[in-house]
């Protein structure tokens, strides 16, 4: 079983910038051709943030359009959540996985992150 670890959360006040990162073991060769990730927010289901190809074409969801940014680093297996002007809607545990994107949508594949918690306080 592969693990994923996830780092970078914290608490940030509104407006500012956290950056979270996810590993995955050296040498780790996945057959699946994206990573994503999600977030879970209190009471409620957790969601696809943004999600990064292999190819690195990026997809996010509306709300963090303009404010996130995923990237990746290949040689590192590592991928990035670069998050500009939180607010307290961002409050959540993030998670990273891998999955499958095909035509604009992701699916999970088996292989996920412990989560970082992301508080963000007004």
């Amino acid at each position: 079983q592969v693990q994923l670890v996830e780092s970078g959360g914290g608490l940030v006040q509104a407006g500012g910038s956290l950056r979270l990162s996810c590993a995955a073991p050296s040498g780790t060769v996945f057959s699946t051709n994206a990573m994503a990730w999600h977030r879970q927010a209190p009471g409620k289901q957790r969601e696809l943030v943004a999600y990064i190809t292999n190819s690195g074409e990026t997809n996010y969801a509306d709300s963090v359009k303009g404010r996130f940014t995923i990237s990746r680093d290949n040689a590192k297996n590592t991928i990035f959540l670069q998050m500009n002007n939180l607010n307290s809607d961002d409050t959540a545990v993030y998670y990273c996985n891998t999955g499958m994107a095909y035509r604009g949508t992701f699916s999970s594949g088996s292989f996920w992150g412990q989560g970082t918690q992301v508080t963000v306080s007004s």
